[in-house]
This record gives C-alpha cells, sequence and structure tokens, in this order.
C-alpha cells in the first residue's frame, strides 16, 4: 500500500508538472526592440525630429510657464512676504507655489481662452494647420507679455542683437521679448516685496528700541516682533491686500 500511495503522488506530481510547463508555455512575453537604421524615406527622418521637438517642448513646459505667465511675479511677492513676516516656512513653499499658480489660471484665463478659440480647437476641428495654430497661439501671449514689459528693456536686448531695429512692438522676435518679459516681472516683483517690508521692518525696529531701552539684550527682537507682526497683518486682511495688489498690477 505504500508503493501504492508512493507511485500516486509521483503521478500526480510529473501531471501536475506537465501542466504548468503547458500554461507557462502558452503565455506569450512581449518583446521590445530599438533599432537604430537608415532612413530611406525623408518623411520617416521628419517625423522623429517632430517626435523629438515634442519631447523637448514637453521637458521645458514648466520653465516656459514660468517664464511667460504672471507666476513669476507672485511667487517673488509671496516670498518676500513671508520673509518680511519672519515666519520661516509658514506657509510652506508648496502652499505658496500653489497659491501662485491658482492666481496664474485667473489671471491668464482671457489669454488662455484666446488660444483655445484661435489656436487649439480649429486645429482639432482640422480648420488650420499646425503651423498657422502655432502662430495663432503665440499671438495672445505675446500681447500679454508686451503690456507687461518695459521698453526700457526691449530696447537693451534689441542693441546687444545684430538685427534690423524692429518698426513696431509686434516685429519683436520672442527670443528678445521673453528674456524682457522676465527682467520686467523680476522688477515689478522686487518693488513689490520692497513695500511689503516697510510696515514689519518698522515693527521691528519699535521692539528693538523698546527692549534696548528695557536693558533686555538677551531676548531676540525677532520672536518678540513675530506675534505683533502676525497680529497687524491678520488685522489689516494682508492676504486679501495683497492679492488684490498683485491682481491690480496686471489690469
Amino acid at each position: 500500500m505504500k508503493r501504492i500511495l508512493f507511485l500516486l503522488i509521483l503521478f500526480a506530481w510529473f501531471s501536475s508538472s506537465d501542466i504548468f510547463s503547458q500554461q507557462s508555455t502558452t503565455i506569450p512575453i512581449p518583446k521590445i526592440n530599438v533599432d537604430v537604421g537608415t532612413a530611406d524615406n525623408p518623411k520617416d527622418v521628419a517625423v522623429t525630429l517632430q517626435i523629438l521637438l515634442l519631447m523637448t517642448i514637453l521637458s521645458l513646459a514648466p520653465s516656459i510657464i514660468i517664464m511667460t505667465t504672471s507666476y513669476l511675479r507672485i511667487i517673488i511677492a509671496f516670498h518676500f512676504l513671508r520673509n518680511a513676516l519672519g515666519t520661516m516656512q509658514m506657509p510652506p513653499n508648496q502652499v505658496l507655489a500653489g497659491l501662485a499658480l491658482f492666481l496664474t489660471v485667473f489671471i491668464m484665463n482671457p489669454t488662455i481662452n484666446k488660444i483655445n478659440d484661435t489656436a487649439l480647437q480649429p486645429y482639432l476641428d482640422g480648420k488650420i494647420t499646425l503651423d498657422s495654430a502655432s502662430t495663432n497661439a503665440i499671438n495672445p501671449m505675446r500681447e500679454f507679455m508686451l503690456k507687461q514689459t518695459r521698453e526700457e528693456d526691449l530696447a537693451m536686448f534689441i542693441s546687444f542683437n545684430e538685427m534690423p531695429k524692429p518698426q513696431s512692438r509686434q516685429d519683436i522676435p520672442i527670443f528678445i521679448l521673453i528674456p524682457s518679459f522676465v527682467i520686467s516681472e523680476l522688477r515689478a516683483g522686487f518693488i513689490i516685496g520692497f513695500f511689503l517690508f516697510i510696515p514689519f521692518l518698522m515693527i521691528d525696529m519699535i521692539v528693538s528700541s523698546i527692549l534696548m531701552s528695557m536693558g533686555m539684550m538677551m531676548i531676540p527682537p525677532m520672536m518678540v516682533a513675530l506675534p505683533f507682526k502676525i497680529l497687524l497683518f491678520v488685522l489689516v486682511d494682508g492676504w486679501n491686500l495683497v492679492v488684490s495688489s498683485l491682481l491690480r498690477s496686471f489690469a
């Protein structure tokens, strides 16, 4: 009986192993090949270059959004505000970046609608070509950046570039307009940061003078002034004032 039982166990083992092997052979395993060869058709090269260009644009999309929208001025003003309050990492960077992003969408909403109406939807409907869609998409962004760019910054980049002087602002190339816009936004952000620092700096000076007159040299003035700065910011509804001032600066 033991021998019969042992033979039955061996038979069941071999039969199950055959089933597993048959099942494993029926499952297809995908094979991926990356071949580098010669292109006989010029269209193959054009498609490859378009894919590379699209990948490059996608990788640079965050930088393009930061450098061509209102995001730069807003995030600079928020960081100056946090440094003026002296609250260190409060609000966190994620909160400031998220608020700046949504304010950017709010400010850029008319420009986004123009791009959607004149470039994206006509291209998806097959009414215009890709070149026309790209041109129609750049024009609203150009109008927005031209409104926020100083003539001094445009003149500086034009003077350093060996090109004929543009007859109008619409003739300015995009590679000159973008750095001029960035410099103008940095200047505007620093100006807003300067005005944000003044009231909080006055509180720091008053608290420091009081502590010096009382002989409290060992108490950090920043620690004592921080509750008063937060109280002042809350009483004057500071976030409403700052955000409304930023929105009016783009009007």
